[in-house]
């Protein structure tokens, strides 16, 4: 006989097939919009930056001051990730295993990002670090400058990505417990044994779920970025920039160029996302 809570299971456990004319109706509405408001925009942007062929694509991206946005951008995310990797763990690390004074504090700190405009982070940056901000004149005293610089961009990138990493792992962290830490100290490893081969196979296939959703943002950020950059040609323009410039300057080919790029780095990063959802549901 089956029970109500068997058929809740099975429910939960496994995605029924649509009977009803309602859900077909849902489910093509769902796909025209999702045609309409993004599959079109991008297969729009694409088809344009390769409207004049391959080789006038690779001529507009290998000019000068767009080739350097690439390759800032691209250096942007080797910086940021990897340092949003570390603070995520550790924090994640922190939040899951201990509870502490101020905990709950501390996790709202980490969310803070998420509801602030990355215009507004970009802004409080220059203030502190501008040249009248808080810290800006103690900093230029010693022969330092941070705004209008790469610093600035890291900084703010930094910030505006901080919590993806840390978000991806609480969750499933907080589920799993700690019981196979536990055991693993009980049989005598140390802490780094217990991470590198307890910990870290628990929670790889977040911890690269989240890198992967920091480095799709790292790379498409403009807000912050605008501010505190200053958009200084072939010093400070990372790619979103450089889009923006070249329309400004009736360079439709090549913003549609450099945008296409910047979108096929995004499809690149869904791709590897999806790849990774199907690796770890299998």
């Amino acid at each position: 006989m089956q029970t109500s809570t068997d058929r809740n299971v099975r429910g939960t456990s496994g995605a029924q097939k649509p009977r009803s004319a309602a859900a077909w109706s849902l489910i093509g509405l769902v796909y025209v919009l999702g045609a309409l408001v993004l599959a079109m925009p991008l297969v729009l942007i694409i088809a344009t930056g390769f409207r004049n062929g391959l080789a006038a694509w690779l001529a507009s991206n290998l000019e000068p001051d767009t080739l350097h946005a690439i390759w800032l951008t691209v250096l942007t995310a080797i910086v940021v990730v990897p340092i949003n990797i570390v603070f995520g763990v550790c924090a994640a690390w922190l939040v899951t295993r201990f509870r502490f004074p101020g905990r709950r504090l501390l996790m709202t700190f980490i969310d803070i990002p998420f509801s602030i405009s990355p215009i507004v982070a970009g802004v409080v940056y220059l203030f502190l670090y501008g040249a009248q901000g808080l810290f800006g004149p103690l900093l230029e005293s010693f022969g330092i400058k941070i705004m209008f610089t790469v610093w600035a961009i890291f900084l703010v990138s930094l910030f505006v990505t901080s919590p993806f990493v840390a978000r991806e792992l609480i969750p499933l962290m907080e589920q799993q417990g700690s019981e196979d830490e536990e055991a693993a100290l009980s049989l005598g490893a140390n802490g780094w044994q217990i991470f590198w081969n307890v910990t870290l196979p628990n929670i790889k296939w977040a911890l690269l779920y989240g890198a992967l959703l920091c480095t799709a943002r790292v790379i498409g950020e403009f807000g912050a970025v605008s501010v505190v950059s200053g958009a200084i040609r072939s010093k400070t323009m990372t790619l979103p920039l450089q889009i923006e410039l070249l329309f400004n300057d009736f360079n439709v080919a090549g913003a549609f160029a450099a945008a296409s790029t910047l979108t096929l780095l995004a499809v690149v990063t869904i791709v590897a996302k999806g790849l990774l959802e199907n690796k770890k549901g299998g």
